[in-house]
């Protein structure tokens, strides 16, 4: 799944190689939220780093906690309006709120290969199963053989466990149990477009890395393609054995032109 992203994928903010945010912080859904909620759509690296260092909006105690705040989500989100895959989560962070963390997982996915590394040990695990951070240590460990220590496997593989948390991929605090989650039209476009980003086409849309983080069937992700090609986030055509998805609004124009804000309900 990592040779999945081509290196022609990091011109839109796709991250390829490296250790990624996981090695200390998690996913930060709460933290994403605050910043986003602060900012209008059209904020840039500096203005985001202003609302954190200078403004304080995610209420952190110290100085050294808000830069190194920065740091992660940069990191991990990228912050940047001239990266699609950021500028994207953010033209669709508001259309439904429950589909957040879903939008965060995947923007997150694409910009830090650990976290990318663990969707196997969690999602190929049968619902109800328990999911430990030692078996997702291993399965990091397995596909990085002699590159990370104990201490830093470890790290990783509580943060990875709570991140699944936040993204409703594992439930409970001390034992984490494998939960289904529920997807939702706008988490689909998401997917799809990254997959387009990473030179997919057609029909192998649905079946990238992208598509298997919302761990819902095919069938689900087309019948909800169909919904947001209705709202106009992609064009989805399928005859015959042949399928066509196109991104004219991601691609074509500037994303905050539309009025995009309300929710749909998507």
């Amino acid at each position: 799944m990592l040779s999945s992203i081509p290196e022609a994928a990091v011109s839109y903010g796709f991250v390829i190689d490296g250790l990624g945010a996981h090695s200390s912080r998690t996913i930060m859904l709460k933290e994403l939220g605050l910043l986003l909620a602060a900012c209008p759509p059209a904020t840039g690296v500096e203005g985001y780093s202003s609302a954190i260092l200078n403004e304080n909006v995610l209420l952190k105690p110290t100085d050294a906690t808000r830069k190194e705040s920065f740091r992660r989500l940069r990191e991990m989100y990228g912050l940047d309006p001239n990266l699609l895959v950021f500028r994207a989560l953010r033209d669709l962070w508001y259309q439904n709120q429950k589909t957040q963390p879903l939008l965060a997982l995947l923007c997150a996915a694409s910009r830090d290969p650990i976290l990318r590394a663990t969707a196997g040990a969690v999602l190929d695990a049968p619902l109800g199963s328990i999911v430990t951070p030692q078996m997702i240590s291993k399965s990091i460990d397995d596909q990085f053989p002699g590159r990370l220590n104990a201490t830093t496997l470890a790290s990783i593989g509580r943060n990875t466990a709570s991140s699944w948390t936040q993204t409703g991929h594992l439930q409970g605090r001390s034992k984490k149990v494998r939960s289904g989650v529920q997807s939702y039209p706008t988490s689909v476009a998401y997917a799809l477009l990254l997959g387009h980003l990473c030179g997919v086409r057609g029909e192998a849309l649905f079946h990238t890395i992208w598509t298997y983080l919302l761990d819902v069937p095919v069938h689900t992700l087309r019948e909800h393609a169909i919904l947001t090609s209705q709202q106009g986030w992609l064009e989805y055509r399928h005859a015959g054995d042949v399928t066509e998805i196109t991104f004219h609004h991601f691609l074509g124009e500037e994303p905050y032109e539309r009025d995009r804000w309300s929710a749909t309900g998507l």
